[in-house]
């Protein structure tokens, strides 16, 4: 790996270091989160009958340097098959401490990438505005990416995706992640400008998500029935006025129960509200 140059970060835009440490705290600020329709959490196993809390942590705790590693390859400005290896390296990490489940795998691939993209962007000496960390993205690893389109996923939500006509997880990468500085990043940032609690604020913002994302993991559960479902559901609380409204905690509870009834479990929206945690620990502004 080519040796970091070392310099003074843009103002707002921490090192490499930093930059890591705040994704595994993100994925932390998420996990902790209650209500999430489907999705683990401290309170209850969700949708999931293979996984809890403690299974988290454990991924957590495996994958609490993989996201410095990637942050600082960016900065070194390596080549997307760098990334890629990395990215491969703590997948095993995390499946040998889970016993094989699957628990971060969308995190290990989108908060990578963007840890790689702020690195990158950091060597640069460019400020902490969301369109410098998505632009960082598409100008180093843009090409790489849309190539990585091409190959057929032997995933579960990429072949949902593909069964469906669903956009995949990597054409949303190749996209520059839309749906995360379009849509989660502006739902945290005016929630907590409202003067909702940044509990609060982040439900709101995975339902902002789940409304729009095509969600492989509940098109791979529930087909396009349940993914439907899932927007619609979302779509009608936001339309109520979300974590706002008086009655918008037991609107989400209940939801959350209708999810985990139904088995559906939105884990692509739960890695873009993850990112977006980490674009705000950062202090990175939309």
């Amino acid at each position: 790996m080519n040796r970091v140059r070392h310099r003074l970060a843009a103002p707002g835009l921490p090192a490499p270091r930093e930059i890591g440490q705040a994704a595994t705290l993100a994925l932390y600020d998420e996990l902790s989160l209650a209500p999430k329709p489907g999705l683990v959490s401290f309170v209850d196993t969700g949708s999931h009958a293979d996984m809890d809390a403690d299974t988290f942590m454990r991924s957590l705790f495996a994958l609490r340097h993989y996201f410095v590693q990637i942050a600082e390859l960016g900065a070194a400005g390596e080549p997307f098959p760098a990334l890629e290896a990395c990215g491969r390296a703590a997948e095993a990490r995390m499946l040998a401490a889970t016993g094989g489940v699957n628990t971060h795998r969308g995190a290990i691939f989108t908060l990578g990438l963007l840890c790689a993209a702020a690195g990158a962007a950091w060597r640069d000496g460019t400020d902490s505005r969301a369109d410098v960390v998505r632009q960082a993205l598409s100008w180093h690893w843009g090409a790489a990416l849309a190539a990585r389109c091409d190959r057929p996923s032997a995933l579960p939500g990429g072949i949902a995706a593909r069964r469906h006509g669903l956009r995949s997880a990597s054409q949303e990468a190749a996209a520059g992640f839309p749906v995360l500085f379009e849509t989660a990043l502006p739902a945290l940032t005016a929630a907590l400008s409202a003067g909702l609690s940044p509990a609060a604020a982040r439900v709101q913002t995975l339902f902002a998500v789940m409304a729009v994302l095509d969600d492989s993991n509940l098109a791979h559960r529930g087909g396009l029935e349940g993914l439907r479902h899932a927007r619609a559901s979302a779509s009608a609380f936001l339309r109520r006025g979300g974590m706002a409204h008086p009655g918008g905690l037991e609107a989400a509870r209940a939801i959350h129960l209708d999810f985990v009834a139904r088995r559906l479990s939105p884990g692509g929206s739960a890695d873009m509200l993850g990112a977006a945690c980490w674009l705000h620990r950062l202090g990175v502004t939309a």
